[in-house]
């Protein structure tokens, strides 16, 4: 059974930093895109970021580029969500994922994502 289960969020101040963490389980992962989402109280999932299976290319939403980094480890079984600069705007609760089917891509669009984890917390107070 495929199981996605993230880890580090809380809370933080406007201007801290946390890392986000999730440790997939159940098949292979390296072969496979991951990407973050989130989703705010009374608001739709957006995409966050998204990183393809060698780790060597990544994209961002606009609203967090520059302050939010996606990495793996293939060897961990593992996706990394580092956060800098938060603001407010920032809080949700965070999900990762991963996708249908293998291959070079990193989808931006939570159709394309298979397995989700339960989600974490993140709140960025003022």
């Amino acid at each position: 059974q495929v199981q996605l289960v993230e880890s580090g969020g809380g809370l933080v101040q406007a201007g801290g930093s946390l890392r986000l963490s999730c440790a997939a389980s159940g098949r292979t992962f390296d072969n496979y895109a991951m990407g973050w989402f989130r989703q705010a109280p009374g608001k739709e999932r957006d995409f966050v970021a998204a990183i393809n299976w060698s780790g060597h290319s990544t994209t961002y939403a606009n609203s967090v580029k520059g302050r939010f980094t996606i990495s793996r480890d293939n060897a961990k079984n593992a996706v990394y969500l580092q956060m800098n600069s938060l603001k407010p705007e920032d809080t949700a609760v965070y999900y990762c994922a991963t996708t249908y089917a293998p291959g070079s891509w990193y989808p931006i669009r939570d159709h394309e994502y298979r397995y989700w984890g339960q989600g974490t917390q993140v709140t960025v107070s003022s």
